[in-house]
């Protein structure tokens, strides 16, 4: 029998494959779900459970070592009270008065070229390059409060909207939320545990693809059918703004030979997203291959892919359309029942690791 220091080391290293097949495994997720003093409190006084151990550590121990002598009875009893919780939750969010506000955001720009890291973006563009202190001053007026603001708005727009996102699932008969925070783990989906990530048709995808394919490079096609249409742009602006200025200039202009190069672009990307759809587990695989290093992860994960296909830069309002995507996550979760694990299974590898991860996976698709 596989004690509680075996499943712990498995899930420290992020392998959460066999948790997915294993009666004690998936009991130990649960109860580490519940494994925060005012939720261990609650629990053991609501189903009479004394426990001798005082440190939340040890309790986390004792609980799961009491469980694991009936997993049936436990188990269920788990099961009950993390829904008992999760209705509180789900009542407790004001879901029109949350989606009103994130429809007051109307620009998605992170104002600056960072990473997910405004600390070390600001440091290294402004801290460490001017020494003079009124040059700095100057800068909040011109560039450092528009980062700060778009990374801070960004942020709140993508933490609410995951939110929603996330009450979407769990108002599903066939999820089990997690009560408190577990690394690597949103909710059990018919016993699976998964990460949620929610994310778009990456353009480094689409740019791989493009190349797999024998096209041009997107900016490069631009720029010289922007040429023989006498389109002029901006050269020193960033590949996104030429990109974004030589497409808006094509739309405004809206002649024979305009229409057709942005028809033809946009039918690539369509075919792209076509054979996804068809097949998966090809971008679930890239998605795992291609993270970023400090967010590098093999555990399970069930990506929400949002893509608005009249302005693929768009995609990011598809996380606040309520309308759009309560229907498409519903009916995943309606037909997960009739899916095999084996079909979930991808192997994957990663630069700078060694060995082969492993990991259950899957894809939704929410097209406009």
């Amino acid at each position: 029998m596989k004690e509680f220091k075996y499943w712990e080391d498995r899930h420290k290293d992020e392998k959460l494959e066999e948790f997915s097949s294993d009666a004690r495994g998936l009991l130990w997720l649960k109860t580490k779900s519940i494994i925060r003093k005012e939720l261990v409190e609650d629990f053991t006084t609501k189903n009479k459970i004394i426990l001798k151990e005082t440190a939340l550590g040890k309790q986390f121990v004792e609980l799961f070592n009491l469980f694991s002598n009936d997993l049936a009875k436990y188990s269920a009893m788990l099961d009950e009270y993390i829904r008992e919780k999760n209705k509180e939750v789900l009542v407790a969010l004001d879901t029109e008065k949350l989606v009103s506000e994130l429809y007051k955001l109307k620009n998605f720009d992170w104002g600056g070229d960072y990473q997910n890291s405004l600390d070390k973006y600001l440091v290294s563009r402004y801290v460490k390059v001017h020494q003079s202190y009124e040059t700095l001053i100057a800068k909040f007026q011109t560039e450092i409060n528009a980062a700060v603001q778009g990374y801070v708005l960004n942020s709140w727009y993508n933490h609410w909207s995951s939110i929603l996102i996330e009450h979407i699932f769990k108002s599903h008969p066939s999820v089990l939320p997690t009560v408190g925070q577990i690394k690597s783990v949103d909710f059990f989906i018919g016993n699976v545990p998964f990460d949620l990530k929610v994310t778009y048709l990456p353009a480094e995808y689409i740019k791989f693809k493009r190349k797999e394919k024998g096209l041009p490079v997107e900016l490069t096609h631009l720029k010289s059918k922007a040429k023989e249409a006498g389109i002029t742009f901006d050269k020193e602006a960033s590949a996104t703004d030429i990109i974004y200025e030589i497409s808006e200039k094509m739309n405004d202009k809206n002649d024979v030979f305009c229409k057709g190069v942005l028809k033809t672009l946009k039918d690539e990307k369509l075919q792209i997203l076509k054979e996804v759809q068809t097949n998966p587990k090809i971008l679930a695989k890239w998605l795992y291959e291609n993270q970023g290093e400090m967010r590098f992860g093999s555990e399970n994960r069930l990506f929400l892919v949002l893509v608005d296909t009249d302005d693929f830069n768009s995609s990011w309002k598809l996380k606040r359309n309520l309308d759009l995507l309560k229907p498409t996550i519903l009916k995943y979760l309606d037909n997960f029942k009739s899916k095999k694990l084996t079909d979930l299974k991808v192997d994957f590898t990663y630069k700078g690791k060694t060995g082969i991860f492993t990991a259950l996976t899957d894809i939704i698709f929410v097209v406009k």
